[in-house]
């Protein structure tokens, strides 16, 4: 399924706009796209929300027709257990998280135990937690305690633009977590001369102009098939003003779903 997120929405979102929307209007936005799917991710609010405030969210997601993932960072057991409480709450089936979060980098042995320690509850509740690829952990690392670990609720995020600052090259990364893939972050990039040709500027780019081999990941590791959800997702650099930012951020979203959808017919 394609669905959007709050990384979709980052300008739109953020306070650096004259009018930032709230995530109910991202979720409205959404399903005016006639889109099914949100990913609530690294959205602070949500994680502090009261029960009252989590069946608002659901009341809403359900009377638009939007099944709900939520996302946080880091393998901290308090954080993972309250984001399964809440995505059982919003009846979401994926949590997203990282192995690190700011300053906890945790070794691979502390991170094994921190998982095995909270899997039992995802496994019960049937959710999954799906860690992202990023360039923090080595895509190597990710999966040897995934492959140690070997629960049917733990799997990856697929990010493969995030790699490409710890050297990591997308189509080998691909490669390597396409069986544990859960959840694909969908969001091109590309590379630019700095101004001077001295140095390149790495920054996202509109979909299908840039280093995302969306074809190949697809063939790889079958979303269709496997019912792996498509989040869409921008690294939009700031436009040089707040309107000129949230337009673009606008038509990046309209170009993507399009772009993906025609992928869905081919």
């Amino acid at each position: 399924m394609i669905g959007t997120g709050t990384y979709a929405y980052f300008w739109r979102m953020s306070d650096q706009v004259d009018q930032p929307i709230s995530l109910d209007d991202a979720l409205r936005d959404t399903a005016a796209h006639d889109l099914h799917l949100f990913q609530i991710c690294d959205h602070d609010p949500l994680t502090t929300a009261t029960d009252q405030r989590l069946d608002e969210i659901l009341k809403l997601a359900t009377d638009l027709g939007i099944e709900l993932e939520v996302g946080t960072k880091g393998t901290d057991e308090d954080q993972l257990h309250r984001h399964l409480q809440i995505a059982t709450r919003l009846e979401a089936k994926l949590v997203r998280s990282m192995w690190t979060a700011g300053d906890d980098r945790p070794d691979a042995a502390e991170t094994e135990r921190r998982l095995r320690a909270v899997l039992p509850a995802y496994e019960k509740a049937g959710v999954t937690l799906a860690l992202e690829t990023y360039e923090q952990v080595p895509t190597a690392a990710l999966i040897e305690v995934i492959e140690k670990i070997d629960s049917p609720s733990l799997g990856i995020v697929l990010d493969p633009a995030n790699t490409v600052a710890n050297l990591e090259l997308p189509d080998d990364v691909t490669r390597r977590c396409a069986p544990y893939v859960r959840n694909w972050h969908v969001k091109d990039f590309d590379f630019t001369r700095s101004p001077g040709w001295v140095g390149f500027h790495y920054s996202g780019v509109p979909i299908g102009t840039g280093r995302l081999d969306y074809d190949g990941i697809r063939e790889l590791i079958e979303p269709d098939r496997r019912r792996i959800n498509q989040i869409i997702e921008f690294w939009l650099p700031w436009q040089g003003d707040p309107a000129a930012t949230v337009r673009t951020e606008e038509t990046w979203t309209n170009d993507t779903i399009t772009y993906l959808r025609s992928k869905q017919h081919d």
